[in-house]
């Protein structure tokens, strides 16, 4: 009976399916065990060898858990608004729920055809109206909040209206807008509705203000700064802008030190947690206060180092700062203008990592010094941010490396405040050691005395005090965009108010084309039916709304129906909060994001697994809505996320070929890869040397010595093993391709040179996991990608090393069956037998708990190869290594499973216990030697005395065969090592 892996492994994925083999209860006798993995966005590309790699490791993990009796929550859906679907839908009109849902169809196909454990009934989709209006709910409860820094949490926003009433906010600690104006009970009382609203706006954990944004013209939407790579953005490549845009956004700088503190409390790796804290950037220093010279304005900036006050030469304010325009002189306005819009187009995430490049310039204004009132010019560079701190530095050169540069180039005085210290050297001052200068009151001070006198000096001066800052900012939570979740929002007289959660979900309405609009709204600006009307509670055509006239306020005058909000959520919000709707069955799904019930047992996610690319962005912004929902007593925990591990990247190794080309353009002319130098240049004494020249003269190009190469990617399923383009695809491949000449190596071949990078569709050089199942089945593909090395390493891939777990998953069923089929026996296991049967078990168990796939394969590999070689036929032995493998190779260990004359699935056997006893050594294998020379081994009890060893050795007739009657001189004996017979 052949390994015949189509059959086995589409028969077991019908039956797990039917079966329902891996859906989790939510109320069981056995510990629970939560394995999650960052759900995919569902692209029409579909998925390549290297997105499972993370699954499959967790797969191993879920199903290693349900062995260890564990009840296993191992769910997958889909992350399936976003920008990519939208695009799409502009280019063809198609609308994105169309693509999403024929996407989602094809990764669906895939991952089953992988064989994942995934339990399908708690399946999710963000882009599914039951989803997101739970969604749209916590977005409306985080409204309907504000945080109370004295209890350090999140609390209904009805407390604090009660506080205002009762007591003004004068005494209340919360976190909210600098801008927020002091007031009494009764003026509290006194205000009107729509003043009362927006101080409350103020407070409120989400909500609206003018934000620094960056704006992608092209795509006509805000990007976060992880959606801009190189200053444009990640999707497209198109120029991304700063510009002030009203904005909703979430107030996450409420949970800085929480979230901080949290790090502390999970098990990740420390390169994660310490990505996170360098984004919070947490800061200890004091908030000092500038006054602007002829100005009735102050300049706020946030220092670590107070003490070096009397070092400040300049101060810098950042491009966008709301005083620039304010107080610039009119002589430099000109240049100041230049400059602001020439830093527009710069990201954040630039203008932070760009630390050589020196551009500023002076507004014409002064500060003033708080201690002596010396003046103090103010310029604008693009090296300090808006977003961070209060957007301005006072700059202290003598102790900045950025500071001194700056200075240096645009030849700006620097007073020397460090003792003993060369102002070149400034920078690399060892601060702590530091005296400080130039103040009666902090010479002689090392910088921790210096850093406590220039804060209460400070204070009594009323412009300064001790200060913790950190560089997290709000989030901005809109997006221009179509295809995301709208928000619940309607607005009276510019209000924002929250459509009730009882008639939630507000779902997306129909749009002619998914673009702005000519006026610069965002799509849904195009809808024809998006209002919402009051009195009935449902979304009526924009024709009824009554614009305002003469300021009215009454819900009469406007009908009672108002305009819908024209934004819609990021992508990160239904990510932030998935993991607590797959801990709900479908069947309670409809009243709550999740019943207690499910909340209580399941807590939260016991191992995740995902792409370390999400450390500051969505993992964070889960953390944060999870200690919020914990706040308001929504979930019992506050880290969503126990452990996490990041997969390493499975690369591709591209192919690419040789165009020739001539003053900056492609002649159409390509070489064979080893016709080319390591110059990049054909020899001249090469035998193609002629054919090069006469192809460049009917191309027009008669000196070749101006010719050089460059590398064009070429699909890789054109290229066979030994690296052999096939020219007639290249050629069809593409219309620029079609009239391609090729320079061949000397027996016709065309060679392409092969690079590793990162796998990706625009290179080319992606491979289909659908194909290698096709070609050497799931098991080979699951078994290969834990093989390629270590999970959390990028490690390249190579179709052909397939063949060789490919070549185990044979050998293993040849163990099993034979041609006359199942060959196994009730013999009693030998000796060897249980030694490869438990140091397998214990290798394996100790590879999965330590996440080492990798050597887990190899394992294997010896045991099986140790087990051909004993010729073992026991059910004892076999039955228990099929559930070691099953984990790795479910299909082939189910079949085999069944085949043995087991009823249940595998998933259900309970793993198998290591007992040291099967490799603990009772006996030794002793080489006896003659005179150094070893002649025969002999097995002897590792018990034995050396008097009972030499007895038993002289006795033996190999012994008496060797010393032909001779007494020995004497016989040495090492117990447990050898034995040598002196003549």
């Amino acid at each position: 009976m052949q390994y015949d892996f189509k059959k086995i492994e589409d028969h077991w994925q019908q039956y797990w399916a039917k079966n329902e083999t891996f859906k989790a209860e939510n109320n069981s006798e056995k510990p629970k065990y939560y394995v999650l993995d960052m759900f995919p966005y569902p692209s029409g590309a579909g998925l390549h060898v290297g997105h499972p790699l993370g699954y499959i490791a967790s797969d191993i993990y879920a199903r290693y858990k349900r062995h260890k009796g564990f009840n296993v929550l191992h769910p997958q859906g889909y992350d399936s608004f976003g920008l990519p679907a939208e695009q799409y839908a502009i280019q063809t009109g198609q609308h994105p729920a169309i693509t999403t849902k024929t996407n989602i169809a094809t990764y669906r196909k895939q991952l089953d055809k992988i064989g994942f454990s995934f339990d399908w009934s708690r399946e999710v989709r963000t882009s599914n109206p039951e989803y997101y209006k739970w969604t749209q709910w916590i977005f409306i409860q985080l409204f309907n909040s504000w945080y109370n820094v004295d209890t350090d949490q999140a609390e209904d926003i009805s407390t604090l209206e009660t506080l205002f009433s009762s007591e003004g906010n004068t005494t209340v600690n919360a976190v909210c807008d600098e801008t927020v104006e002091t007031f009494s009970a009764e003026e509290w009382q006194a205000f009107s509705s729509e003043k009362q609203q927006d101080i409350l706006l103020k407070y409120r954990l989400t909500y609206l203000a003018e934000t620094e944004v960056n704006w992608c013209p092209a795509l006509g939407t805000v990007l976060a700064n992880d959606e801009i790579v190189n200053g444009v953005s990640e999707r497209g490549g198109h120029p991304v802008v700063r510009k002030k845009m009203t904005q909703w956004s979430m107030r996450i700088s409420a949970y800085a030190e929480r979230l901080l503190q949290g790090l502390d409390s999970i098990d990740w790796t420390d390169a994660l947690k310490e990505s996170q804290r360098n984004w919070i950037g947490k800061s200890v220093g004091a908030s000092v206060t500038f006054n602007v010279k002829d100005h009735n304005e102050t300049i706020e900036v946030f220092t670590t180092r107070p003490d070096t006050i009397f070092g400040v030469s300049f101060m810098t304010l950042a491009p966008e700062h709301d005083l620039v325009s304010k107080i610039t002189t009119p002589e430099q306005k000109d240049e100041v203008n230049a400059y602001i819009e020439a830093t527009a187009k710069r990201s954040e995430r630039d203008r932070m990592a760009d630390v050589k490049t020196i551009s500023g310039a002076f507004i014409g204004a002064y500060a003033e010094h708080p201690f002596t009132k010396e003046p103090i010019p103010i310029w604008i560079g693009d090296y300090v941010l808006a977003s961070y701190g209060t957007g301005a530095v006072m700059a202290v050169p003598c102790g900045d490396q950025r500071d001194y540069d700056f200075a240096k180039h645009f030849n700006i005085e620097i007073p020397n405040i460090f003792e003993g210290v060369d102002i070149s050297e400034a920078a690399f001052a060892d601060k702590e050691k530091t005296v400080i200068a130039n103040s009666d009151f902090l010479n002689g001070m090392n910088y921790k005395k210096a850093t406590k006198r220039a804060i209460f000096e400070l204070e009594q001066i009323g412009q300064g005090q001790g200060k913790t800052n950190y560089r997290l900012r709000d989030a901005v939570f809109s997006r221009q965009r179509y295809w995301g979740e709208p928000f619940p929002v309607y607005y009276v007289n510019g209000m924002p108010q929250m459509i009730d959660q009882k008639h939630l979900p507000i779902t997306l309405p129909e749009v002619e084309k998914y673009l702005p609009t000519e006026t610069g709204e965002p799509p849904l600006g195009r809808a024809d039916v998006w209002a919402w009307d009051t009195k009935n509670n449902k979304i009526v055509s924009n024709d009824l709304v009554i614009p305002t006239e003469g300021g009215t306020t009454d819900e009469e005058s406007h009908n009672g129906i108002y305009p819908l909000e024209l934004n819609t959520m990021p992508g990160w919000a239904g990510s932030s909060w998935y993991f607590f709707r797959y801990m709900e069955e479908q069947a309670n799904r409809g009243n709550a994001f999740a019943t207690e019930d499910a909340l209580n047992y399941w807590e939260n996610v016991d191992l995740y697994i995902g792409g370390s690319e999400h450390a500051t962005g969505h993992l964070l912004y889960a953390r944060f809505w999870t200690k919020f929902l914990k706040d308001r007593h929504f979930v019992n925990v506050d880290e969503p996320f126990k452990k996490l591990i990041n997969q390493g990247m499975i690369l591709g190794t591209s192919a690419f070929v040789f165009e020739a080309i001539h003053d900056g353009k492609g002649l159409g002319i390509y070489l064979s890869s080893d016709l080319i130098n390591s110059s990049d240049y054909i020899s001249s004494e090469s035998s193609k040397w002629e054919e090069f020249k006469n192809e460049c003269s009917d191309k027009g190009v008669n000196d070749t010595s101006k010719v050089t190469f460059r590398q064009i990617h070429a699909d890789v399923s054109f290229v066979n093993a030994s690296d052999e383009l096939d020219t007639e695809a290249f050629k069809n491949w593409r219309p620029e391709f079609k009239d391609a000449v090729f320079i061949t190596e000397e027996d016709g071949t065309f060679k392409v040179n092969r690079e590793v990078e990162k796998m990706s569709k625009s290179k080319y050089n992606v491979v289909n996991p659908d194909q290698i199942c096709e070609d050497y089945g799931a098991d080979s593909l699951r078994l290969y990608e834990m093989f390629l090395g270590p999970l959390e390493q990028a490690k390249p891939w190579n179709t052909a090393g397939i063949t060789g777990v490919h070549g185990f998953l044979k050998k293993l069923w040849k163990l099993y069956v034979d041609d006359n089929g199942l060959k196994i026996t009730d013999a009693e296991p030998t000796k060897d037998n249980l030694k490869t049967l438990h140091k397998t078990i214990k290798k394996v168990e100790e590879d999965i708990e330590n996440f080492s796939f990798n050597t887990s394969v190899s394992t294997f590999m010896i045991a099986v190869n140790e087990l051909t070689a004993q010729k073992c036929t026991s059910r004892d032995i076999l039955q228990p290594l099929l559930i070691l493998v099953s984990p790795y190779a479910p299909h082939i260990a189910e079949e085999l499973w069944h085949q043995l004359g087991n009823e249940m699935s595998i998933s259900t056997a309970p793993f198998p216990v290591f007992e040291e006893k099967h490799l603990v050594e009772s006996s030794k294998n002793y080489p006896i030697s003659f005179n150094g020379k070893m002649r025969f081994t002999l097995e002897l009890p590792l018990d034995m005395s050396k008097d009972e060893i030499e007895k038993t050795v002289m006795a033996h007739e190999k012994t008496q065969e060797q010393l032909q009657g001779r007494t020995p001189k004497k016989v040495i004996i090492v117990p447990g090592k050898i034995v040598n017979i002196v003549g």
